[in-house]
Protein backbone atom coordinates (compact mmCIF):
# COMPACT_ATOMS: atom_id res chain seq x y z
CA UNK A 1 0.00 0.00 0.00
CA UNK A 2 3.07 2.03 -0.39
CA UNK A 3 2.80 4.56 -3.70
CA UNK A 4 6.25 5.23 -5.05
CA UNK A 5 6.06 7.02 -7.84
CA UNK A 6 8.43 10.45 -9.50
CA UNK A 7 6.63 13.04 -11.60
CA UNK A 8 8.18 15.16 -14.38
CA UNK A 9 6.66 17.85 -16.76
CA UNK A 10 6.23 16.75 -20.62
CA UNK A 11 8.16 18.91 -23.24
CA UNK A 12 5.79 17.74 -25.87
CA UNK A 13 2.80 15.91 -26.78
CA UNK A 14 4.89 13.26 -28.92
CA UNK A 15 3.56 10.97 -26.12
CA UNK A 16 0.21 10.94 -27.73
CA UNK A 17 1.43 9.20 -30.74
CA UNK A 18 3.08 6.71 -28.14
CA UNK A 19 0.18 6.28 -25.93
CA UNK A 20 -1.75 2.60 -26.19
CA UNK A 21 -4.79 3.63 -23.51
CA UNK A 22 -6.65 6.85 -23.20
CA UNK A 23 -9.46 8.26 -20.93
CA UNK A 24 -10.93 11.11 -19.11
CA UNK A 25 -10.68 11.45 -15.55
CA UNK A 26 -13.29 13.92 -12.86
CA UNK A 27 -11.64 14.26 -9.59
CA UNK A 28 -12.36 16.00 -6.75
CA UNK A 29 -10.96 15.79 -2.97
CA UNK A 30 -13.63 15.39 0.26
CA UNK A 31 -10.68 15.96 2.47
CA UNK A 32 -7.21 17.70 1.40
CA UNK A 33 -5.52 17.44 4.49
CA UNK A 34 -1.17 17.00 3.64
CA UNK A 35 -1.65 14.04 6.45
CA UNK A 36 -4.69 12.27 4.87
CA UNK A 37 -6.19 13.49 1.45
CA UNK A 38 -9.39 11.69 0.47
CA UNK A 39 -10.09 11.95 -3.24
CA UNK A 40 -13.24 10.98 -5.42
CA UNK A 41 -12.44 10.24 -9.00
CA UNK A 42 -14.76 8.95 -11.99
CA UNK A 43 -12.51 7.11 -14.41
CA UNK A 44 -14.55 6.14 -17.65
CA UNK A 45 -17.60 3.94 -16.10
CA UNK A 46 -16.15 3.58 -12.86
CA UNK A 47 -15.72 5.26 -9.72
CA UNK A 48 -12.50 5.12 -7.24
CA UNK A 49 -11.86 6.16 -3.63
CA UNK A 50 -8.71 6.99 -2.74
CA UNK A 51 -6.86 7.87 0.34
CA UNK A 52 -3.47 9.41 0.48
CA UNK A 53 -1.28 9.72 3.48
CA UNK A 54 1.77 12.23 4.00
CA UNK A 55 4.46 11.90 1.47
CA UNK A 56 8.32 11.21 2.87
CA UNK A 57 10.47 14.13 2.99
CA UNK A 58 11.71 13.54 -0.93
CA UNK A 59 8.11 13.22 -2.24
CA UNK A 60 8.82 10.02 -3.54
CA UNK A 61 6.43 7.40 -1.26
CA UNK A 62 3.38 7.41 0.42
CA UNK A 63 0.06 5.29 1.83
CA UNK A 64 -1.81 4.84 -0.59
CA UNK A 65 -5.79 2.81 -0.40
CA UNK A 66 -7.78 2.56 -3.34
CA UNK A 67 -11.56 1.05 -3.52
CA UNK A 68 -13.39 1.11 -7.04
CA UNK A 69 -17.15 2.35 -6.29
CA UNK A 70 -19.99 2.35 -8.63
CA UNK A 71 -20.02 5.31 -11.00
CA UNK A 72 -23.39 6.59 -9.14
CA UNK A 73 -21.82 6.61 -5.90
CA UNK A 74 -18.88 8.30 -7.42
CA UNK A 75 -21.30 11.06 -9.26
CA UNK A 76 -23.08 11.42 -5.79
CA UNK A 77 -19.94 12.10 -3.61
CA UNK A 78 -18.37 14.60 -6.36
CA UNK A 79 -21.35 17.02 -4.97
CA UNK A 80 -19.63 16.82 -1.91
CA UNK A 81 -16.02 17.68 -2.71
CA UNK A 82 -14.23 20.60 -1.47
CA UNK A 83 -14.10 23.16 -4.52
CA UNK A 84 -12.07 22.47 -7.47
CA UNK A 85 -12.56 19.62 -9.65
CA UNK A 86 -9.52 18.29 -11.63
CA UNK A 87 -10.90 17.55 -15.39
CA UNK A 88 -7.86 15.43 -17.18
CA UNK A 89 -7.58 12.86 -19.80
CA UNK A 90 -4.80 10.55 -19.39
CA UNK A 91 -2.23 8.66 -21.19
CA UNK A 92 -0.92 5.22 -20.60
CA UNK A 93 2.85 4.76 -22.50
CA UNK A 94 4.39 1.77 -22.09
CA UNK A 95 8.62 2.71 -22.07
CA UNK A 96 10.89 -0.39 -21.71
CA UNK A 97 9.91 -1.91 -18.51
CA UNK A 98 7.35 0.84 -16.65
CA UNK A 99 4.08 2.11 -17.56
CA UNK A 100 3.86 5.98 -17.87
CA UNK A 101 0.66 7.80 -16.87
CA UNK A 102 0.39 11.30 -18.36
CA UNK A 103 -2.27 13.65 -17.62
CA UNK A 104 -3.14 16.48 -19.60
CA UNK A 105 -5.33 19.04 -17.76
CA UNK A 106 -7.41 21.03 -18.94
CA UNK A 107 -9.88 23.90 -17.37
CA UNK A 108 -8.30 25.75 -14.94
CA UNK A 109 -5.51 23.87 -14.65
CA UNK A 110 -5.29 23.83 -19.13
CA UNK A 111 -1.58 23.88 -20.21
CA UNK A 112 -0.24 21.63 -17.71
CA UNK A 113 0.63 18.05 -18.62
CA UNK A 114 2.77 15.87 -16.09
CA UNK A 115 4.02 12.28 -16.50
CA UNK A 116 4.18 10.04 -13.59
CA UNK A 117 6.30 6.96 -13.65
CA UNK A 118 5.34 3.89 -10.52
CA UNK A 119 8.21 1.89 -9.21
CA UNK A 120 8.57 -1.03 -7.11
CA UNK A 121 12.07 0.65 -5.45
CA UNK A 122 12.80 4.20 -4.96
CA UNK A 123 16.08 3.30 -6.40
CA UNK A 124 14.77 1.66 -9.48
CA UNK A 125 16.64 3.06 -13.08
CA UNK A 126 13.73 3.73 -15.69
CA UNK A 127 13.98 4.73 -19.55
CA UNK A 128 13.70 8.06 -19.79
CA UNK A 129 11.25 8.97 -23.05
CA UNK A 130 12.48 12.32 -25.12
CA UNK A 131 9.47 13.97 -24.02
CA UNK A 132 10.02 13.63 -20.62
CA UNK A 133 10.83 17.55 -19.27
CA UNK A 134 11.80 18.69 -15.67
CA UNK A 135 11.48 16.60 -12.49
CA UNK A 136 8.79 17.34 -10.14
CA UNK A 137 8.87 14.67 -7.55
CA UNK A 138 7.95 16.61 -4.09
CA UNK A 139 6.91 19.22 -5.43
CA UNK A 140 3.67 20.08 -3.92
CA UNK A 141 2.46 22.44 -6.58
CA UNK A 142 1.63 19.37 -8.94
CA UNK A 143 -0.29 17.33 -6.42
CA UNK A 144 -4.08 17.15 -7.85
CA UNK A 145 -4.62 17.88 -4.50
CA UNK A 146 -3.32 21.29 -4.67
CA UNK A 147 -3.78 21.96 -8.22
CA UNK A 148 -7.28 21.86 -6.88
CA UNK A 149 -7.09 25.11 -4.69
CA UNK A 150 -4.35 26.87 -6.56
CA UNK A 151 -4.80 26.26 -10.06
CA UNK A 152 -1.82 26.21 -12.72
CA UNK A 153 -3.77 29.09 -14.60
CA UNK A 154 -2.73 30.98 -11.63
CA UNK A 155 0.60 30.71 -11.34
CA UNK A 156 1.12 32.40 -14.89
Amino acid sequence: MIEIERKFLVTSEKFKSEAHTQYRIIQGFLNTDPERTVRIRLKGEKGILTVKGMSSDDGLSRFEWEQEISKTDAEALLQLCEKGVINKIRYEVSVGSHLFEVDEFYDDNHGLIIAEVELEHEEDIFEKPDWLGQEVTGDIRYYNAQLSKQPFKSWI
